[in-house]
């Protein structure tokens, strides 16, 4: 990846199309947007994977982030996320989302390289 200066922010052209990123979210996405983004979405494709080896496929994985919270005295960083999953299908078996979710955590590359950076709270709900 290459990143571009622009008037407000930086670009970069992926295969996917342009992404922009500024410190102001009129004119593209927030650094930390991306990285909330990112652990959200490598933590929901792990789970997804876990589930079907485990043959539990899920029908559908919705991801609510609850709480981004970030520490204004140092550089606005963050310092926790909370990510809610919501897990839809008929054949998840809800003795066994404990170890799903430990395993989601050990193999989320995202995860894995902020832990004892940022706290990551994961919480879900089960819908038939």
């Amino acid at each position: 990846m290459k990143f571009e200066m622009t008037e407000n922010g930086f670009e970069t052209s992926t295969s996917f199309g342009q992404l922009t990123v500024s410190g102001n979210e009129e004119y593209g996405f927030r650094p930390y947007q991306l990285l909330v983004s990112s652990v959200a979405v490598c933590s929901g494709g792990v789970l997804r994977n876990i589930l079907e080896k485990m043959r539990m496929p899920a029908d559908n994985i919705s991801i609510e982030v609850k709480e981004v919270r970030r520490n204004a005295e140092i550089a606005n960083r963050v310092e926790k996320i909370h990510l809610h999953f919501i897990i839809e299908g008929q054949k998840i078996d809800e003795s066994k989302i404990e170890k799903v979710f430990e395993l989601t955590r050990k193999n989320c590359s995202m995860v894995q390289s902020l832990i004892d950076s940022i706290e990551i709270v994961e919480t879900y709900e089960i819908k038939a």
